[in-house]
């Protein structure tokens, strides 16, 4: 599926706004990254890409998106807590399908704990989608 030109305008106005602080803080955290990393390269390169969209999307879809153990590897690479570097919900955070669902159920915590059965979530998705 494509995006609509109307879509993309719409998507840039919903990125998060960065200051020259933050731009900066980013980039030393990119920076430092690379330079202490030793591993597998595309471990690396996934973390930089949750560096890259924490501000966009937030921690809460991210715990979505990565399960916990993930999230740590990424945090240790990165040198950070997601949860204190990033806000809570971001700007383009409703782009997130598992997230439009989980808030649309009305506990968060039940959706990413796994509490909230798969038929639920599938008959939610219907609804969402």
């Amino acid at each position: 599926m494509s995006l609509t030109a109307e879509d993309v305008q719409r998507n840039r106005h919903d990125l998060a706004a960065f200051n020259v602080e933050r731009i900066e803080e980013l980039h030393a955290k990119e920076r430092e990254a690379i330079a202490s990393f030793t591993g597998q390269f595309d471990e690396l390169e996934a973390a930089l890409g949750m560096l890259h969209l924490g501000d966009h999307l937030g921690w809460k879809p991210l715990v979505l998106i990565h399960n916990k153990r993930t999230i740590r590897k990424y945090e240790e690479i990165l040198g950070i807590d997601i949860r204190e570097f990033f806000p809570p919900e971001g700007p383009s955070a409703d782009r997130s399908l598992g997230y439009r669902i989980a808030k649309k159920l009305g506990n968060f915590w039940k959706a990413v704990s796994g509490e909230i059965k798969d038929d639920e979530l599938k008959a939610q998705r219907r609804e969402v989608a």
